[in-house]
């Protein structure tokens, strides 16, 4: 049976017989969920239960899961996800029209800049940073700079060798000349 949309969901207009009748249960079986608080609807000055749309949708959504064998507890437990799942997606919706909110109201876009650790840090519009009055160069290392400082370091590091000193300095004639080895 489909319901009239233009009707309030939550709007308890429905006395028990009316409700067990819609939901196909018996209403002594809606006094128990309603103790057990699986449905819990509406009362009445006189303490007379009413039931809402919500409620007869929520009581069938019970009679499907018990005749798929889904223990109380079980049911009770699906309800609370469910209900639980609502609330989460309300509170979405809400964050979500307060993001739309701050864009449409936010002059220019969002400022960034660099906080005193090289982290990045988002600025109000109009604000700024605190000046400073280091000066920080940066100079890019090039390939052939940074391999000519590790050869260097390299040199430095390596033990001095000692030559032989010659009593004249050596040259092609005189390498030449030279008698040879014995």
């Amino acid at each position: 049976m489909a319901f009239p949309s233009d009707l309030d969901e939550d709007a308890p207009i429905f006395a028990i017989a009316m409700a067990a009748e819609l939901a196909n249960m018996h209403p002594q079986t809606l006094r128990q969920y309603d103790r057990m608080g699986l449905v819990t609807p509406r009362r009445t000055a006189g303490r007379v239960r009413r039931y809402s749309l919500r409620d007869v949708a929520q009581l069938r959504e019970i009679a499907v899961l018990s005749n798929e064998g889904v223990s109380l507890e079980g049911i009770a437990r699906v309800l609370e996800l469910q209900r639980e799942v609502l609330g989460l997606r309300r509170r979405v919706r809400a964050l979500e029209a307060e993001l739309a909110d701050e864009r449409l109201t936010r002059l220019g876009g969002r400022i960034f800049a660099a906080g005193e650790r090289g982290d990045v840090v988002p600025l109000a519009h109009g604000r700024r940073t605190a000046r400073r009055t280091e000066v920080v160069v940066w100079r890019p290392a090039r390939i052939h700079d940074a391999e000519a400082e590790a050869d260097a370091d390299a040199d430095e590091r390596r033990p001095k060798r000692t030559r032989a000193k010659a009593s004249a300095p050596r040259t092609r004639a005189s390498r030449a000349k030279r008698p040879p080895d014995a």
